[in-house]
């Protein structure tokens, strides 16, 4: 009988650095049922249209967040699984807003790599538990009053701004979208913290993802 297409297996991409390490996550798929596992660089894995699952072993890269984000861009179809550092969970909780559905740490066991791609394959989202806790906690209290009427009073502008630096986009690639200069974006990144009272991108990118969902229930 002919393989319905449910019945034939998803294909999930595997980007690694190290050739090694490459190898040993193929490896975990060798002989799975659901899963094909395709192991290539990151551009040629995104230039196909059949690929909906990815995983990034992100453990070697520098300034990885912003590799989720450039994936997200490109493909926001696509399901992210990623192998990291787990010690700072503000950084993990930015990668599930960039678009990782499973975040683990970069020394698991195998059997924990298949079971985070069964949870993202049924539709949902593992990471740590205390980090899925606090990300739900902020995204149901939305934002505080304080931060809230301080977004109100935003120009037009400076949530064009924002919106893109919750795309993790660097300052001369929001320049080159709005049109304007960088020195011209770093004065409006600057004009954003002062009135958020935020310190960071990262706290300005949560507060926009606190912002969207409260708009969104309101």
């Amino acid at each position: 009988m002919p393989v319905s297409p449910s019945d034939q297996p998803v294909q999930l991409g595997i980007v690694s650095s190290d050739p090694i390490r490459t190898e040993g996550l193929r490896g975990i798929f060798e002989g799975h049922s659901r899963v094909q596992a395709l192991c290539s660089e990151l551009r040629t894995l995104l230039e196909g249209d059949q690929l909906r699952y990815i995983l990034l072993d992100v453990s070697g890269t520098y300034a990885w967040v912003d590799t989720l984000f450039f994936v997200r861009r490109m493909r926001p179809d696509l399901r992210q699984i990623v192998l990291g550092p787990t010690d700072n969970d503000e950084v993990i909780m930015r990668s599930i807003i960039a678009g990782g559905r499973a975040f683990l740490d970069v020394c698991c066991e195998p059997e924990q790599v298949l079971y985070a791609v069964e949870v993202v394959l049924q539709g949902s989202i593992w990471a740590p538990r205390r980090v899925l806790s606090t990300l739900i906690d902020r995204l149901i209290a939305g934002p505080s009053s304080h931060s809230s009427n301080d977004l109100e009073k935003l120009s037009p502008r400076e949530r064009q701004v924002l919106d893109r630096i919750l795309e993790a986009r660097s300052n001369r690639e929001i320049a080159e979208d709005l049109g304007i200069e960088e020195r011209t974006v770093k004065a409006y990144v600057s004009s954003l913290m002062r009135k958020t009272g935020v310190q960071n991108r990262v706290a300005l990118s949560m507060l926009a993802v606190q912002d969207a969902a409260s708009r969104i229930s309101g």
